[in-house]
């Protein structure tokens, strides 16, 4: 079938991306963001080696690198700072590339609109999804300003709280609390932290994560039962408390947690479609169809191999039901892989298990993730 337009349901990494890829291949893209302000939430991200790939595929890593942190290797440590293992990082994009990429949030953005938009992507802010009709040979959308429009497919990538979702499969996935929050707080980078730094014991896991010559930033997961509410006139004092107990850099670092207004905190929650991530001609991408928690660090990766898959599968003949046959084949299991195995971590976080190998975990997902998408 000849895909001739999509229109793309948010404007977050995956939807960004899957414009990015789908008008690389000449399909017309028309995305929908339901911000009035496109702005982003959070501090930084962690680019694997598997995702570095993707980039250089997109033909976007060369246009962050600079704004970016390049790295090689991961370093896990007790919780004291002393290592445990260092792990090699692969160059799966080619020798010219970096393993690993740190980047803000805010930096990788800029560089993926303003390339949707280079594109010729049609951008509306503001708007998301009413309703739709499916029919023999189009999708015919209402927005919810009124305005309609017709597409060959519609591409939800409208995050975990994804309105599109429930207008697919109703009530039936709703994400769920995890247990855990994650804490995020930046800093200048210290000299030492040239890779990812995981620092790991039975009561806590802890990381700082390079992010640019000058910058760096904290994270920590906490047991936090029953979702409380968070005084945001006290984020720095809570995220020192769920630091206590940690020595070396870490415990140097906590007593420089003092602007309220530069903690991010987020409850973690989850959701997994555990079902054809589409109907007719709506499909589900990222979060909006496998939305986990960041213990891998592969929540935005594998919403990234979702869109430059789509695009590879929506220009290789067949009928549209056959094209997503073949996306789901590829993206299927490995996204619940992910997602199993991050929840897993989690769990054992919560359990505070002493016999839980982290290690071995954090190897296994970088094998599996080597693998070809």
């Amino acid at each position: 079938m000849n895909i001739e337009k999509v229109l793309i349901v948010g404007g977050g990494i995956g939807g960004l991306c899957a414009a990015i890829a789908l008008r690389r291949k000449g399909i017309a893209v028309d995305l929908v963001e339901i911000k009035t302000e496109w702005t982003v939430y959070g501090v930084g991200i962690i680019q694997q080696s598997n995702v570095v790939r993707e980039m250089a595929k997109l033909g976007l890593l060369d246009a962050y690198l600079d704004a970016a942190y390049a790295f090689e290797d991961v370093g896990i440590y007790n919780t004291d700072g002393v290592p445990l293992v260092r792990i090699p990082g692969q160059r799966l994009a080619g020798p010219q590339y970096p393993a690993n990429v740190g980047i803000s949030r805010r930096a990788l953005h800029k560089v993926l609109s303003e390339t949707a938009i280079e594109l010729g992507t049609q951008v509306r802010l503001g708007l998301s999804i009413e309703s739709y009709e499916q029919n023999a040979n189009s999708i015919d959308v209402v927005m919810t300003d009124g305005t309609k429009g017709s597409y060959s497919v519609v591409v939800c990538a409208d995050g975990l709280y994804s309105k599109v979702r429930t207008l697919v499969f109703g009530d039936k996935y709703r994400p769920k609390f995890t247990g855990q929050a994650v804490w995020r707080y930046n800093f200048p980078r210290s000299p030492e932290i040239d890779h990812l730094a995981n620092y790991q014991g039975s009561f806590g896991n802890a990381g700082l994560v390079p992010l640019a010559d000058d910058l760096m930033y904290l994270f920590t997961t906490s047991h936090e039962p029953g979702n409380p509410w968070m005084d945001e006139n006290h984020l720095a004092q809570e995220l020192r408390k769920r630091l206590e107990g940690f020595g070396g850099l870490i415990e140097q670092l906590r007593e420089q947690i003092t602007d309220n207004t530069q903690v991010v905190y987020k409850p973690l929650e989850a959701v997994f479609v555990d079902e054809q991530w589409f109907t007719g001609r709506v499909l589900l991408i990222g979060d909006a169809a496998h939305a986990t928690t960041p213990h891998l660090g592969q929540g935005a990766g594998m919403a990234i191999e979702d869109a430059i898959v789509l695009s590879e599968e929506l220009t290789s003949g067949g009928t549209l039901a056959e094209q997503l046959d073949r996306f789901m084949a590829r993206r299927f299991e490995r996204c619940k892989y992910i997602s199993e195995r991050s929840l897993f971590a989690g769990e054992k976080e919560i359990q505070k298990d002493r016999d839980f190998d982290r290690i071995a975990l954090v190897k296994q997902m970088l094998e599996v993730t080597a693998q070809p998408v």
